[in-house]
């Protein structure tokens, strides 16, 4: 596990990322994108992906559209050799607070069925599991479970996320200079 030095910045991602953030893809997923797909969601206006950086190296990255109220977050992953650091809930976090700041009321994602970490996490942030979708990644016809957040422009939602994200910069601080 790759130790944290410095701090992790969230900052939008541009096509000059495309290639680490492929290469990130390939380590996390048995079915990457096609660099070729993160060019076209960067030029979509629905769209808002983003990159966690160290320094300038990349080591994570996360994307949401927002259509209408619906903010739909389509992949969110860290680089292996810094999982386990909360990079992953910073990227959440962020992805969240876009959401609401482009007009969605609520969120959706879908999470493998077999992944309780990622599944535990959404809950805390306020997904349930609204439906199963049979078959969806080709890799295995595992299932997907598709999970919601409701009503995250409102006053108690954006209250409940500013105190995970409190605490969360505050384990994040001690993870840094462990």
């Amino acid at each position: 596990m790759a130790i944290l030095a410095e701090p992790v910045s969230i900052e939008p991602m541009r096509p000059a990322d495309i290639a680490v953030v492929t290469r990130i893809d390939k380590r996390c997923f048995p079915s990457p994108w096609l660099p070729s797909a993160y060019a076209t969601e960067l030029s979509n206006r629905s769209a808002c992906y983003l990159v966690a950086r160290i320094g300038q190296e990349i080591i994570g990255y996360g994307g949401l559209w927002v259509i209408m109220d619906e903010a739909h977050i389509t992949t969110i992953a860290v680089d292996p050799d810094y999982q386990g650091r909360k990079i992953g809930e910073l990227m959440l976090v962020a992805l969240l607070e876009e959401g609401i700041l482009q007009g969605g009321s609520h969120c959706t994602l879908e999470v493998r069925e077999g992944n309780r970490i990622a599944q535990n996490l959404y809950k805390k942030y306020g997904f349930h599991n609204a439906a199963l979708r049979k078959s969806y990644y080709t890799d295995n016809n595992e299932n997907a479970l598709v999970m919601w957040a409701e009503e995250i422009n409102t006053v108690n939602y954006q209250h409940k996320l500013r105190e995970l994200r409190h605490r969360l910069y505050e384990e994040y601080q001690q993870k840094i200079h462990k």
